[in-house]
């Protein structure tokens, strides 16, 4: 290759981009590293969130494919507030995670869920797969919508609540609407 005195121009941002993208990869480990590439610079060139495990979560490598409440937490952070999301754009997410698919199907298959999912729904039916009791469940889902991160527990608004709770005991279908009616009333005047 010939030698040449043009001195080559390097854009100033692109020392720490590439350091940034470099500890990323490190921390996520991907298991397609181009794929994974492309995704982190497309949302990094649309200004959202680039698809990188953060520190908390973490975990050994024979743990990544379980779901736990911390990384359903960071599935809701990705999801930004939205209440819809399309089917594709969120089985994405999930397998950036290295979330098992047969979960996913799973969760979209009990919630009859089509090409646009109720966030909300969805997250109640995965949170669902981590808790034995309903009231477990619950309890899982206000700590992955809480944004308290103070020493007591996590709070929800409670029209959010019912609205979870309901569905879940509509999914569930054991628990009858007069029960979810008076547990309901009871949450409502202890708050």
């Amino acid at each position: 290759m010939p030698y040449t005195d043009k001195q080559i121009c390097i854009p100033p941002e692109l020392p720490e981009l590439l350091k940034q993208f470099t500890k990323a990869a490190i921390r996520t480990q991907p298991p397609d590293l181009l794929q994974w590439a492309s995704d982190y610079f497309s949302a990094v060139a649309r200004g959202d969130l680039p698809p990188v495990r953060e520190r908390s979560e973490r975990v050994p490598l024979s743990n990544w494919a379980e779901l736990t409440p911390e990384l359903l937490k960071v599935l809701h952070q990705r999801v930004s507030g939205r209440l819809i999301i399309h089917v594709d754009e969120l089985a994405h997410m999930w397998k950036v995670l290295n979330l098992p698919t047969d979960l996913f199907e799973s969760v979209m298959n009990v919630g009859h869920f089509t090409e646009e999912i109720e966030w909300l729904k969805f997250l109640a039916l995965a949170c669902s797969s981590l808790g034995v009791t309903i009231a477990k469940t619950l309890k899982i889902i206000c700590e992955v919508l809480s944004s308290d991160y103070d020493s007591g527990p996590p709070r929800i608004p409670f029209s959010t609540f019912q609205f979870l709770y309901t569905y879940i005991a509509e999914v569930d279908g054991e628990i009858s609407a007069s029960h979810v009616s008076r547990m309901l009333n009871y949450i409502e005047q202890e708050v």
